[in-house]
């Protein structure tokens, strides 16, 4: 598992001031870094994260996107996550941060509830 990579992309939303990372691959402690990167280094008032592409979340991973979550509240920022498939449901479900996140099946379902 070392091994893997994360891919994170970053691109403009369909309306202004909206930003979506999507990132492809496992999101664990050994690809955390390549993801918190660019969520520190893109300040949009909007972020949408699309999971579509993430296979497998870990503990480290989960802390992740949580601290990015917090990140985007302290700033005053809109912050959702799309696309999480079944296990990253249940694992934010199990620890109980799902009530923490606004999550949404498709980007354009979250650009159009964070207008």
């Amino acid at each position: 598992m070392a091994n893997e990579n994360l891919q994170v992309s970053v691109s403009n939303g369909t309306r202004d001031g909206v930003r979506v990372l999507t990132a492809k691959g496992p999101l664990t402690i050994h690809t955390v870094f390549n993801f918190q990167e660019a969520v520190r280094n893109d300040p949009a008032p909007t972020m949408i994260v699309d999971l579509t592409g993430v296979p497998y979340v870990d503990s480290a991973g989960l802390g992740a996107m949580v601290a990015a979550h917090v990140g985007a509240q302290r700033a005053m920022h809109k912050f959702a996550f799309v696309g999480m498939n079944a296990q990253v449901k249940t694992l934010t479900e199990m620890t109980h941060v799902s009530q923490l996140f606004k999550s949404y099946p498709t980007v354009r379902d979250a650009e159009a509830a964070l207008a």
